[in-house]
């Protein structure tokens, strides 16, 4: 599996990244033996402070229906299926087969396979065959496509939304010039700067970024505003 080299480049004071994820109490059960596993095998899961506070807003907010891009093994959207009560959905869109069959064992292990709606394929090609609309949108994908998914997530969103966007920092590296930047992830640099550009400043929004892990991003859709132009534009 490609380890994610961003996992142990804080974006806050290192002592209080380590005080935020060992001192909040862990999850219970399966999910938090899920947890705990995909950390000692270095799986590139939402980290333990990000949990937590997705856990209490969650809670707060109550969602019924919840649409997530970028599975992976399935431990974020089980830990959002335990909010969407009786009789909500979340819809999970991942391209890796290795990944979707590590979730789909996962759901199994829980007994919330009727609460999760597996989508295998490119969330570009998915994405615009769905409908919603949906109370949450969680995207934890490539971070080079943000940009490109940002306008089908606000078609999709209800007014009064709110789409999560995890690992927006890059380990702080997002405020470095580009000269600084390796070449390889260039791509990735600019694309997050034109997303966090638009979204941390368009009426239509409001946002707030929360130095949670590599970076979260809360966004609450305001209106319908069209925002395909952006794909024109880019």
């Amino acid at each position: 599996m490609t380890q994610n080299e961003m996992m142990d480049r804080p974006v806050i004071n290192n002592d209080v990244r380590e005080f935020l994820r060992n001192a909040q109490k862990p999850l219970p059960g399966v999910l938090g033996e899920i947890e705990k596993d995909a950390h000692e095998r270095r799986v590139p899961i939402i980290p333990h402070e990000t949990v937590v506070f997705l856990n209490l807003l969650l809670g707060q907010l109550k969602p019924a229906q919840i649409l997530e891009i970028g599975t992976a093994i399935g431990f974020s959207s089980s830990l959002m299926a335990q909010h969407v009560g009786e009789n909500g959905q979340v819809t999970t869109i991942d391209r890796y087969e290795k990944m979707f069959q590590e979730a789909k064992e996962n759901y199994k292990k829980q007994g919330i396979t009727d609460k999760v709606t597996l989508l295998e394929g490119d969330a570009a090609d998915i994405l615009p065959t769905l409908e919603g609309p949906y109370d949450i949108i969680f995207m934890d994908s490539a971070k080079s496509k943000y940009y490109d998914f940002f306008p089908e997530c606000m078609r999709l969103l209800k007014v009064g939304g709110m789409l999560i966007v995890d690992d927006v920092l890059q380990g702080g590296t997002i405020l470095e010039p580009k000269e600084n930047i390796p070449r390889k992830v260039r791509t990735i640099h600019r694309k997050l700067n034109l997303f966090l550009d638009v979204v941390m400043k368009h009426p239509s929004v409001e946002s707030s970024l929360l130095p949670l892990g590599d970076g979260l991003l809360l966004i609450v859709k305001q209106d319908e505003t069209d925002f395909s132009y952006l794909l024109e534009e880019k």
